[in-house]
């Protein structure tokens, strides 16, 4: 039976859930996630438990925060004045929105704290600080040369 190797091409159907059983994604319903294994296409924790499948395996992994999306970057967090936030702008805690960086790339947002002087935006990945729990199967293996 093959088994998977870093550089082989996989199909995995996955669903991903938090610490407290809410799931976060699932391929279920779609088709499977494909990838290849070992070179950064996934989070790191995922990645690393591909190699030595088969087809049809199963398995559950935990994957801990450090080896998904990293621990809660305080410095992607940033105060702005309400007086320089357009009026059309909605400001909700929980809104989600989009900046523009120094380099003219998009950056996702979340408002996480509102007061009357200013709002709060998060650019951290919104799994960043939480550790992640796959259940995974394994579809197909398209083998590396």
């Amino acid at each position: 039976m093959t088994e998977v190797k870093n550089g082989d091409t996989v199909h995995i159907h996955y669903t991903g859930t938090l610490d407290d059983g809410t799931v976060f994604d699932s391929s279920q319903g779609r088709d499977p996630l494909a990838f290849q294994v070992g070179a950064g296409q996934i989070i790191p924790g995922l990645d690393a438990a591909i190699p030595g499948m088969a087809v049809g395996d199963k398995k559950t992994v935990n994957v801990p925060c450090d080896e998904a999306y990293g621990q809660v970057n305080p410095g992607m967090r940033q105060d702005v004045p309400r007086a320089e936030i357009p009026p059309e702008i909605p400001t909700d805690v929980g809104t989600r929105l989009q900046m523009q960086g120094q380099n003219g790339e998009v950056i996702p947002v979340v408002i996480v704290a509102a007061t009357e002087a200013a709002i709060t935006l998060d650019a951290n990945h919104p799994l960043a600080g939480k550790d992640l729990t796959f259940a995974i199967e394994l579809v197909s293996i398209q083998s590396a040369a």
